[in-house]
């Protein structure tokens, strides 16, 4: 076995840190950590997949640059750049021996124990950085990907853009995504849609939506506090190439009722149908055949059976990071 095993999850059994592996138990922080009083954190969610050609990160660079571009908008300034972030994560999950998994690549203020500082000021704390991965299934369920799931609009509006910026993929920013996931668990829901401030429809807790009407997809632009999401660009790109009609617009509550199509995209959700808003019928009520056929390209490009739409490089294979070396000693 490649790493420890939780239950049914199969874990590495390293953690990179600051440019060191340390155990799985190891890698602990103090009770006291400014990121666990106050949330300082900035983080990415990252899928390596088994490919026909071996295991490979699906755009690995774009999420690790992502994760650079939160940490800078937080003023914090790791002594690691996306380069050496990504070539962690290869080495991580070579030596974990997993074919696929999930990697959490962290940046957080930690606890200067010589010298601690306890206020809001995050300034005199360090700065620390993480990886791990795990074997993770999909996240809203198996079933899911087929069958497509059960939403409601949260009474939770998500975080205004002025107050939290929305670019940034930061842990303080989850806390509003755990509000709007609790609430629809306890409603009977799969998962919750956020609406912004002004009433217009923004992003699931922890993933970016879709609506198709009419043949063409309709998505909130980047502006309207959403995170700008990896796979929901994956999507749009793939839609262009299949000459989908893509409209990036606000989008009103009742649109949710109307749609022919919806799904949720994102690194754990991948693409996920949705199947019911507020108990709703969403078009069939079942996984539309825009959202079938943008899945089937997705995950044909995550196996690499295809390339990428427009020549694009969307995937690091594992092995073939080892084989370069070789050749070039």
């Amino acid at each position: 076995m490649a790493g420890k095993d939780v239950a049914t999850m199969e874990i590495a059994s390293k953690v990179w840190k600051n440019g060191e592996f340390l155990d799985w138990d190891d890698a602990r922080i103090h009770v006291m950590s400014h990121v666990v009083n106050y949330g300082s954190s900035v983080f990415e969610g990252i899928r390596c997949y088994e490919t026909v050609k071996g295991p490979a990160v699906f755009r690995l660079k774009e999420h690790m640059q992502r994760l650079v571009n939160s940490a800078k908008i937080y003023r914090m300034d790791p002594a690691f750049g996306r380069d050496a972030f990504c070539d962690a994560t290869i080495r991580l999950i070579k030596d974990s021996g997993l074919q696929h998994c999930y990697i959490r690549p962290l940046i957080f203020r930690g606890l200067d124990e010589a010298k601690p500082a306890f206020g809001v000021n995050p300034f005199p704390n360090p700065i620390d950085c993480y990886i791990a991965v795990w074997q993770w299934g999909k996240y809203l369920g198996e079933e899911a990907i087929e069958n497509g799931i059960d939403v409601c609009v949260s009474s939770w509006s998500r975080i205004t853009t002025n107050s939290m910026p929305a670019m940034a993929k930061a842990g303080a920013n989850y806390m509003n995504s755990q509000l709007i996931k609790m609430e629809a668990i306890l409603g009977g829901f799969s998962e919750g849609i956020a609406l912004d401030d002004r009433g217009y429809v923004s992003e699931g807790s922890g993933e970016n939506i879709f609506l198709v009407n009419g043949g063409k997809l309709f998505t909130p632009p980047l502006g309207a506090s959403i995170l700008p999401g990896i796979t929901r660009d994956s999507v749009i790109q793939i839609a262009r190439e299949m000459g989908i009609e893509i409209v990036e617009t606000q989008i009103q509550r009742s649109a949710l009722y109307l749609a022919d199509e919806a799904f949720f995209t994102g690194t754990a959700a991948e693409i996920t149908p949705i199947r019911s808003v507020d108990r709703i019928t969403v078009g069939q009520g079942r996984r539309g055949e825009v959202t079938k056929r943008l899945q089937e390209e997705f995950f044909r490009i995550i196996t690499a059976e295809r390339p990428a739409p427009f020549g694009a490089d969307w995937l690091t294979f594992v092995n073939a990071i080892d084989e370069k070396k070789t050749a070039n000693a």
